[in-house]
């Protein structure tokens, strides 16, 4: 039933998000413009309880051809950190969109966290990107689902 695997992962991470809520949004990371990212507690955290299920605790992605979910370790993409902040603000194919679910404070943590954990990009994303690329509104970026 393939609906079903996407109702029931949609459903459980939008009870994380709700339990989320409540959680302290001053924690999570905005460094303004700091020049490496720091990763949190809080960015591991909302990686662990609410991407990992899709984007494996390795960030390797997998699935099964027609369900697969792209890797977000060692991925090219999300050298540019616009790209990582539109998708998860935005959604895209099977992925909800976070931006009614969780704080900017927190999108930004989980983005540094994946940005900086599995990958090695220098570049924070701060609450002010994440406002900026609300204002301007740019397309979700097309979908490379091969990598």
């Amino acid at each position: 039933m393939p609906g079903y695997r996407h109702t029931s992962l949609l459903a459980g991470a939008l009870a994380l998000a709700a339990a989320l809520a409540f959680a302290d949004p001053g924690a999570a990371q905005d460094r303004g413009g700091a020049s490496t990212v720091e990763v949190s507690d809080e960015g591991r955290e909302l990686y662990e309880q609410i991407c990992q299920s899709c984007h494996m605790a390795d960030a390797k992605g997998g699935g099964v051809p027609g369900a697969m979910f792209p890797a977000l370790a060692g991925n090219p993409r999300l050298a540019d950190h616009d790209y990582a902040s539109i998708v998860v603000l935005k959604g895209r194919g099977g992925m909800p969109w976070f931006t009614d679910i969780l704080t900017r404070p927190q999108i930004a943590a989980v983005i540094n966290y994946v940005r900086g954990h599995f990958n090695a990009y220098p570049d924070a994303v701060t609450v002010a990107d994440l406002d900026r690329i609300t204002t301007a509104n740019p397309p979700v970026p097309d979908c490379n689902c091969g990598h």
